[in-house]
């Protein structure tokens, strides 16, 4: 395919390819592990997202009032976790001039979580509330529809559909024609009555039967609305008022305790890696692989950052309420950061805003504050930047420093909240052994039945083949003894 077709991608597309397992993982999740339709897929959305320019959408080349509108946008996180992804219907009419322009819109918003979030899965929203057949543009419906099946994989939780006017209906069966089945065992038809089912009331707007006073405006750019940096001890109450300097100090010997047993455990990990490879086992197939996920690290430009994607907290019955974050400075400068959340009330974060020399890494501990207890929709921003050697780091340089540097030069990491059911605590825990394995999520359960699968199409086969031989065997031995017993009766003749 590259060779053929190399002027048809973008370069960077392919760099990524050869780069990133997770990007190829996904690909073959949605095509479930087919590699010839695998490598169709891969083709076309690489020559669709050159076709799009995708690697170079940006706001500064879409139309603004594609912005300002608002009838695409990404805000709030369904009951999974996963974010929304909203198209208010209303807002869109069909207009061919315009067409091209609103394609790219979604490719942008697509495209910029993709990075962002590096590829969690979305749940899409079409509130249809006050539509008619004005608003009807299945051009632009298909499209849409196109970008989760056909361009990116594994990137469809479920479709949402509020409240659709029963003259849509049958253009919605035109609509279901283009979905496979797996799409659309996603289609999800609500009410005021039921949407609840999948969204929590904070998420959906008054008109949903929801309390999210959530106003849509440009610009900004909507984001996941990270609050203010939390103070070095956390939101600040009774509670925090009397905390000791021997908690402190055991949260510290805690987190190097940790350091301590990642490093001890990684030669084991290596190892155990290497077991995984093998098909022998469950265990050489599943707990390897989610070990690993654990002792990921985020490689940054300026920071590393482990883990890469998720802090496991414990639910309310494990009531495991600390992780760890480990920042390493790749820089030759001293680099500042910040840490933001979604859910300042909730948590503690240890330190919050602060710098870290060149070469070095740093421990933050983040833990759960009061009774709270983690939520999937909860999410943390590090934000970092290099400073120059002369500026110092007090809480004043800080300050003034994150008022003055260009956004450009901020690099920006998103860690969400992973809650485990189990009574056993994450490998990214504070307490414990490290090599405790997190929950598996549903990507991980998916992988984990296509390869049953796959086991299953093996034994089937060679459970035919050996039916096969039994049959031959049969056969053969029926000859055998007709043969016999036709030469019996020669002879016998013969004799008589």
């Amino acid at each position: 395919y590259f060779l053929d077709k190399s002027d048809k991608y973008d370069s960077r597309d392919v760099e990524r390819l050869q780069q990133d397992d997770k990007w190829v993982e996904n690909y073959l999740i949605w095509r479930h592990d087919v590699v010839d339709d695998t490598l169709k897929m891969i083709d076309e959305s690489f020559q669709w997202r050159k076709e799009y320019t995708v690697n170079d959408l940006s706001e500064s080349v879409l139309p603004k009032w594609l912005f300002e509108i608002g009838a695409l946008f990404l805000h709030g996180y369904d009951k999974e976790g996963y974010k929304l992804f909203w198209f208010k219907v209303k807002h869109h009419t069909r207009d061919p001039k315009q067409q091209l322009d609103k394609k790219k819109l979604v490719a942008f918003w697509l495209e910029h979580y993709a990075k962002r979030d590096h590829g969690k899965p979305l749940t899409v929203v079409f509130d249809m509330a006050e539509t008619g057949i004005s608003h009807i543009d299945l051009d632009f419906v298909r499209f849409i529809v196109n970008c989760f099946t056909d361009y990116y994989p594994n990137f469809l939780t479920k479709i949402v559909i509020f409240e659709m006017p029963w003259i849509m209906n049958a253009a919605f069966k035109i609509v279901k024609g283009w979905l496979g089945p797996d799409a659309i065992s996603m289609l999800k038809f609500t009410n005021k009555n039921d949407v609840q089912e999948y969204i929590s009331g904070e998420y959906l707007p008054p008109h949903m039967g929801g309390t999210d006073s959530f106003k849509y405006s440009y610009p900004p750019l909507v984001d996941d609305d990270f609050q203010t940096p939390l103070c070095e001890n956390g939101p600040i109450t009774s509670e925090d008022e009397h905390e000791s300097k021997e908690e402190i100090d055991a949260d510290t010997k805690e987190a190097g305790e940790l350091n301590e047993a990642q490093n001890l455990n990684q030669k084991k990990m290596n190892s155990v890696e290497q077991i995984s490879k093998s098909e022998e086992t469950d265990k050489t197939e599943i707990k390897p692989k989610n070990a690993k996920k654990a002792l990921t690290t985020f490689k940054g430009s300026l920071l590393h950052i482990s883990p890469a994607e998720e802090l496991y907290f414990g639910s309310k019955e494990t009531g495991e309420k600390k992780c760890l974050i480990v920042l390493t400075n790749v820089t030759k400068n001293v680099v500042a950061f910040k840490v933001r959340t979604t859910a300042p009330e909730k948590y503690r974060v240890k330190p919050s805003n602060s710098s870290c020399e060149p070469g070095t890494s740093l421990d933050i501990i983040v833990s759960l504050h009061g009774g709270f207890a983690a939520s999937l929709q909860d999410r943390f921003l590090i934000m970092a930047a290099e400073m120059d050697q002369s500026s110092g780091a007090g809480v004043p340089e800080l300050t003034q420093f994150w008022k003055e540097v260009p956004r450009t030069k901020v690099m920006e990491h998103r860690l969400r909240c992973h809650v485990i059911e189990s009574s056993k605590p994450s490998s990214l825990t504070l307490k414990d052994n490290a090599l405790n394995i997190p929950a598996k999520t549903n990507e991980d359960l998916h992988i984990q039945l296509t390869h049953l699968l796959q086991i299953n199409k093996r034994l089937e086969e060679q459970m035919n083949r050996c039916l096969w031989f039994q049959q031959l065997s049969v056969v053969l031995s029926l000859l055998s003894v007709t043969v016999a017993a036709f030469c019996f009766y020669l002879a016998y003749a013969q004799r008589s």
